[in-house]
């Protein structure tokens, strides 16, 4: 028998990336149960409210939602759901079933992450009927798969892939029907981050060569070259997480130019603290009223330490480029 291979840095650096992912679903667990939105489905997938998280993380993580949510809708409106949803790193995310109660189901939506991750998000959909039977009401054959790191039924999919393992990655979406003709929305939040700007502009230049109308939007760091942003990665580091791609993090200018640079035809950025101020701001007002925020200038730094970034490419005139904040 093969000995096992030991770990490697970079085993240990994809382990603490994987971390990441609890710790995004338990802070959107943690708002949710303070009612900065509602998300009756993020219950499921992490067991308790955890410990209190202070008001600027839950503020920073509606501004995140929020923000998301408005051009994946915008998209949505523009292509009348004609059009298939990529979310790429997707972990415990739950968009789906919130597009499904809303009646803005794509013709598919698939999620791709690290096979132990997809292997969790499948367990945890077959032992929760409220996961699993919106799931199965979109799903009209006989033909549903479910296996320990793929899930594919008519309207959903989960694949458990290596997102800098293009080839491999090609290999798997166009397995399960990914069609390179609809409109197609790639999502990613603090995902390009992890990997290398080679690595980032090559999944984003195969994103642009294989998809001849679509929109890539993702959240992640900016304004990385200051000392606020110099304490971030120290903290991430502490734990093994390094950003290996956050030279791509300097600017507004530098994250949108790793589209323009890989055949995107428009791309644009804005601040969390810019996307904060144009959200509808009736609700911004209601959320500012759950929590008394002391340090609103701790709000202020960190808003500006994250960005939002959508590019776009257009073959089929679909207005595609008007999409924006």
């Amino acid at each position: 028998m093969a000995a096992r291979q030991p770990f490697t840095d970079l085993d240990t650096a994809d382990e603490a990336v994987r971390s990441t992912c609890d710790d995004a679903t338990t802070c959107k667990r943690y708002a949710t149960s303070k009612g900065y939105w509602t998300d009756p489905y993020v219950q499921y997938f992490v067991r308790s409210v955890g410990e209190r998280k202070a008001p600027e993380i839950n503020r920073g993580y509606y501004a995140r939602v929020q923000g998301m949510n408005y051009l994946l809708d915008a998209f949505l409106r523009k292509t009348k759901c004609d059009c298939q949803i990529v979310n790429l790193g997707a972990g415990l995310d739950t968009t789906f079933w919130r597009l499904k109660d809303e009646n803005l189901m794509p013709r598919k939506y698939f999620e791709v992450d690290f096979p132990m991750i997809a292997a969790r998000k499948i367990h945890n959909i077959k032992t929760k009927p409220p996961l699993s039977k919106p799931l199965i009401e979109t799903h009209s054959t006989d033909s549903l798969l479910l296996d320990g790191h793929s899930l594919d039924s008519d309207r959903y999919c989960i694949i458990g892939a290596d997102l800098r393992d293009i080839p491999g990655l090609d290999d798997k979406l166009k397995k399960f029907h990914l069609n390179p003709e609809l409109p197609t929305l790639f999502l990613s939040e603090c995902v390009l981050v992890y990997m290398t700007p080679d690595q980032s502009s090559k999944l984003v230049n195969w994103a642009s060569v294989t998809f001849h109308t679509a929109m890539f939007v993702n959240y992640e760091q900016v304004n990385m070259l200051d000392r606020f942003g110099q304490v971030m990665i120290e903290n991430l580091q502490r734990r093994q997480c390094n950003l290996a791609g956050v030279e791509v993090c300097q600017s507004l200018e530098s994250q949108k130019e790793r589209f323009l640079k890989t055949g995107w035809e428009n791309a644009d950025a804005l601040d969390m603290m810019t996307v904060y101020s144009v959200i509808p701001q009736d609700d911004v007002a209601r959320i500012e009223r759950l929590e008394f925020l002391d340090e609103k200038e701790l709000l202020q730094q960190l808003l500006q330490h994250y960005s939002i970034c959508w590019a776009t490419k257009d073959k089929l005139k679909l207005g595609l480029s008007q999409v924006a904040f």
